[in-house]
């Protein structure tokens, strides 16, 4: 479990509401999976990206640096999910 309480599939759940909401103009598809890769499926572009950044910023009190902003970190689901919890200081818990 995170530092927070927040568990793995609760980041998980929060992130893909976020970037399923129609109040996210940018986001393309309304089905995919924690592994698609959100610029190579057309999901989000990079303007898309910087609001997923400005939103994990504000939800979960963290900085992300510019240097940060890379697919290995931002470009799916999972990948937000595993940076968010390097982040906040610790794994998730699964349940």
């Amino acid at each position: 479990m995170a530092k927070d309480g927040r568990t793995t599939d609760n980041i998980r759940v929060s992130l893909r509401a976020f970037i399923s909401a129609p109040a996210l103009p940018l986001s393309r598809v309304n089905s995919f999976t924690d592994d698609d890769s959100f610029l190579e499926k057309g999901i989000l572009d990079s303007t898309g990206v910087l609001e997923v950044v400005g939103h994990i910023e504000k939800e979960y009190g963290i900085r992300v640096e510019a240097d940060e902003i890379i697919p290995d970190n931002l470009d799916s689901i999972n990948k937000l999910t595993a940076f968010i919890e390097k982040k906040t200081g610790g794994q998730a818990s699964q349940a």
